[in-house]
């Protein structure tokens, strides 16, 4: 079975193809440009790279979200289009899922955190069990779901679970100095090859999905943001201040 996968999240635009067990190929970057300007490309160039048949896919696998709302309308935009041409449904995968498989196996709690602005992060915690004698064995659990929330209440949460953790993403140069202050459990940062989106740990995660049936068709995708973009806030608390405004009046 083979995947492309997909992801534009973040700070990092991904994109891997993965047959089974063998990583074909990965295409990482992180440097200025916005993700319209280099995912496209990047597909092209390692499709073209590894001399994949286009028709011989099974599935496009995407961050579904959250993250950053242009990046995830850009990585959501792409997969539709790939999906409705090459005719295979998509894999939906919470970002911090994809990102907490990155450190897959660890005996560590794993946390990752993406900067949310407004003083939020996107998180969620995780573990992996151990399931079966085979040499892939572990499965991915979810202590805390994906959710909004300030990096104190991150910090208490894992500070909850008493266990050392393991930190990654964009949140982590933001927010390190606020952990150290308050985490009173044991703690790491990941290393800078673990540390960010990779479409690859999305990919691994999507052959499982596949094998569960949970996938979509193009068509019915549709990213999770899971807080109001910038514009919608404003127009809220706008619609908000003009109907405070006029109960006072009355």
């Amino acid at each position: 079975m083979k995947i492309i996968a997909i992801d534009s999240s973040g700070l990092v635009a991904s994109v891997a193809v993965v047959e089974d067990d063998i990583l074909t190929g990965e295409y990482n970057v992180q440097y200025k440009k916005n993700h319209s300007q280099t995912l496209l490309p990047m597909l092209h160039e390692l499709t073209k790279m590894v001399e994949l048949d286009l028709k011989s896919v099974d599935a496009i696998a995407l961050a579904k979200g959250p993250g950053s709302f242009t990046g995830l309308r850009i990585g959501s935009a792409t997969a539709k289009g790939l999906g409705l041409a090459m005719q295979v449904p998509l894999v939906e995968i919470p970002t911090l899922d994809g990102m907490a498989c990155n450190l897959y196996g660890t005996d560590k709690l794993v946390c990752p955190i993406m900067d949310a602005r407004r003083n939020q992060v996107y998180t969620g915690i995780y573990q992996f069990v151990k399931q079966g004698d085979s040499p892939v064995s572990y499965k991915l659990n979810s202590l805390a779901a994906q959710c909004a929330v300030s990096i104190d209440d991150v910090a208490g949460k894992c500070n909850e679970f008493g266990k050392e953790v393991i930190f990654l993403g964009d949140g982590v140069p933001v927010y390190a100095k606020r952990l150290s202050e308050v985490l009173q459990v044991p703690y790491s940062f990941a290393p800078a090859h673990m540390n960010r989106q990779r479409a690859a740990s999305f990919a691994m995660l999507a052959f499982d999905y596949l094998k569960n049936g949970r996938f979509v068709t193009a068509r019915d995708h549709a990213p999770e943001y899971l807080r109001l973009s910038q514009a919608e806030r404003e127009k809220a608390e706008k619609i908000s201040t003009e109907i405070h405004t006029e109960i006072l009046s009355t």
